[in-house]
C-alpha cells in the first residue's frame, strides 16, 4: 500500500470545500471539492479516484494545486478548450454581406464567406452563428 498524502484542512477550508460541493456552479469543480475533502479524511488517492472517478494521479495533482492555490485553484483556467472557428466580432460583417447577396441560399452564402475568409466551417456552426446572430439582433 502507498503512502497517504492527507492534507490538512482548516474549518474554514472544509467548510468552503463542501459548499463548493454542494452548490458548485460546475460538475468538475464538485468532484475536485470532493475529492479534497475525500483525501482530508485520510484516504488513498486511489480509493478517492474509485469514489469520483478520476484517476489517481489526477486526484494527486489536483491535491498539489490545492495545496498551491487553495480552492481557487480548483476551478477551471480560462482557456481551456477548442477555439471558436468563426469570430463573433471580426467576422459578423462579411457573414451578413454574404447572407444579404444570398437570401434564400444558406450554402451558397456559407461558400462565399469561406472563400472570402479562408475559413471552413461545417453547416450546423454556420447555423448556429446564424441562430446566435439574430438572437443578437433582437435584443
Amino acid at each position: 500500500m502507498g503512502r497517504v498524502n492527507t492534507p490538512v484542512l482548516t474549518e474554514a477550508q472544509r467548510q468552503e470545500l463542501e459548499q463548493g460541493l454542494k452548490e458548485g456552479a460546475s460538475h468538475c469543480f464538485r468532484m475536485r471539492c470532493q475529492s479534497i475533502l475525500l483525501k482530508s479524511d485520510g484516504r488513498t488517492s486511489r480509493e478517492v479516484g474509485l469514489i469520483t472517478g478520476m484517476s489517481n494521479i489526477s486526484v494527486n495533482s489536483w491535491l498539489k494545486r490545492f495545496k498551491a492555490e487553495g480552492i481557487i485553484g480548483l476551478y477551471t483556467k480560462p482557456g481551456r478548450g477548442r477555439k471558436p472557428v468563426i469570430d463573433f466580432e471580426k467576422d459578423k460583417d462579411a457573414i451578413l454581406e454574404a447572407i444579404k447577396s444570398n437570401r434564400q441560399r444558406m450554402r451558397t452564402a456559407k461558400a462565399e464567406w469561406e472563400s472570402v475568409s479562408g475559413k471552413n466551417v461545417s453547416d450546423s456552426t454556420f447555423k448556429n452563428f446564424l441562430k446566435s446572430l439574430a438572437a443578437d439582433i433582437n435584443e
